[in-house]
């Protein structure tokens, strides 16, 4: 069955926990689709494991919506849901609305999802307005790295603390239908999925959210600049990558592929008469 945004409202009044995973092209969206996950993030998280930046602040409006249109074509039963990258959304109300749209009309996202807590409410309620589902993002935003000093867990002071839960609460009042909690500690992130209605799906933010999110390159242990302290490698299928690669050229180079079998056939009269 499709799953939808009211799914992941059910999920969290029946207390079943949501599973999401990133893909940010066909290939990848086809096999996580498959799966029975729940939700697919586009993320601006490309920016880094597709494209080599040091963190997400390149990621443009053009890059989003050519990997959210590619991952849609292979998206059958997950919710798709497509970041809005750095300022797409924070100059004004009007360029959020008019980006988001785009999410859809060109990337064919079911949904968007915005980074920041009170500071976003306006973008938030305009384009949930204009009927598109808007997904919060709290704690450890990505985009605003440069104002933490560096990729830091948030939430560990008391103001910090009452801060987040608040941010969450307004993001709930603006129309959110989930939000995902990143890098926030596990008690704080379970206080948090008690003051709101809508599913938490946290990264980083230990086992007390409505659901779990990560990047389907650090689960499979498929991008090794840096791994984060809370990703858990389910497979590591960049050892197997890199096993097959190698053997791949080591057979290339001593003549053993392609064989026979992986060949094609012709007449031999016709080759005898060629010259």
């Amino acid at each position: 069955m499709k799953k939808t945004v009211a799914a992941f409202r059910e999920a969290k009044l029946d207390k079943k926990k949501i599973a999401m995973l990133t893909a940010y092209d066909y290939s990848t969206a086809r096999l996580v689709d498959s799966c029975d996950i729940d939700g697919i993030l586009v993320g601006d998280s490309l920016g880094m494991v597709c494209l080599g930046y040091k963190d997400t602040l390149s990621v443009t409006m053009e890059d989003m919506i050519h990997h959210t249109r590619a991952a849609s074509r292979g998206t059958k039963n997950a919710l798709l849901v497509g970041d809005m990258p750095f300022m797409s959304y924070h100059a004004s109300v009007y360029d959020a609305v008019k980006n988001a749209g785009r999410m859809v009309q060109e990337g064919h996202a079911e949904a968007v999802k915005l980074e920041g807590g009170v500071s976003v409410t306006r973008q938030v309620r305009a384009i949930v307005k204009a009927q598109i589902p808007v997904m919060g993002h709290i704690g450890l935003t990505p985009q605003s790295v440069n104002i933490f000093g560096g990729f830091k867990v948030q939430g560990r002071q008391l103001e910090a603390a009452k801060k987040l839960i608040d941010d969450a609460k307004r993001l709930e009042e603006a129309g959110v239908f989930a939000i995902v909690l990143e890098c926030i500690p596990e008690a704080l992130s379970g206080k948090i999925t008690e003051a709101v209605s809508v599913p938490t799906i946290g990264i980083g933010a230990g086992s007390g959210c409505d659901g779990q999110i990560l990047v389907y390159h650090d689960m499979l242990g498929m991008f090794s600049d840096f791994r984060p302290k809370f990703v858990k490698i389910f497979a590591n299928a960049g050892e197997i990558i890199e096993q097959g690669i190698r053997k791949y050229a080591d057979e290339v180079r001593n003549g053993r592929f392609p064989g026979p079998e992986h060949s094609f056939l012709i007449d031999s009269e016709i080759i005898d008469n060629l010259y």
